[in-house]
């Protein structure tokens, strides 16, 4: 299974990742970053299939897989 890392500092909280993930790995953090949002989390990396729609749809290229 890949390592999915998600930089906070790109990411705007468009949540495009939880939407798109077939396998349902991303949900909405409960704590607030510096920008004022709830960032994404890879919940359940576990369940990733590495089909990278993830990093493909992210508009701020703030998610990897490696």
């Amino acid at each position: 299974m890949g390592l999915i890392e998600i930089n906070e500092r790109f990411c705007k909280g468009c949540y495009i990742c939880i939407f798109v993930c077939p396998k349902k790995v991303f949900e909405k953090s409960d704590k607030l970053n510096k920008k004022g949002i709830y960032p994404p989390i890879a919940k359940y990396p576990e369940k990733c299939s590495r089909c990278n729609l993830c990093v493909l749809q992210c508009p701020d290229q703030a998610i990897s897989i490696e």
